[in-house]
């Protein structure tokens, strides 16, 4: 199927779960957090997301995928230490939620290069991950995460002052 193997497939249905539950997060509460069930699923989709990407090697050894997939784990796991108490520091909870929305551009990059260069079938929208398109679409999504991660900020600090 699209040229998957059967972790491609078990690793793509959960990255969907995972995107799923972050974008549910983010509409109900405007931030990911372990506070909340869809955060919680969200942590442990991305985790496992993660975790199964690392063993697929389709395209030769390591590479960028399994490093953004490392990534991803250091930034996760940097996110749930700030949100358990780690830092007793008033920015802490501004990392902490920055750092989760970091997480989810992460999803963006490997989730719009594997669609754009499968589907449609038979004549992808890209033809890699240096296509032009594809990296507009990337930048797009960063200018995205920017301004969504300034407007989180803004609203914890907005919480704080009401405090």
């Amino acid at each position: 199927m699209l040229g998957l193997t059967g972790l491609g497939v078990i690793h793509t249905v959960i990255s969907l779960v995972a995107v799923g539950a972050g974008v549910a997060a983010l509409f109900a509460s405007g931030t990911i957090s372990m506070r909340t069930t869809a955060g919680r699923v969200y942590v442990v989709t991305t985790i496992l997301t993660c975790l199964s990407g690392l063993p697929i090697f389709q395209k030769g050894g390591f590479g960028p995928p399994h490093a953004l997939a490392l990534l991803t784990l250091v930034v996760i796991a940097g996110a749930i230490a700030l949100e358990k108490g780690v830092l007793r520091h008033a920015a802490a909870r501004y990392i902490e939620t920055v750092a989760y929305s970091l997480t989810f551009f992460f999803h963006m990059i490997p989730g719009f290069t594997e669609t754009s260069t499968r589907l449609p079938v038979g004549a992808p929208l890209a033809t890699g991950p240096e296509d032009p398109a594809l990296q507009a679409a990337i930048g797009a999504a960063f200018v995205v995460f920017v301004i969504g991660a300034a407007a989180q900020v803004w609203r914890l600090r907005a919480r704080v002052a009401q405090s």
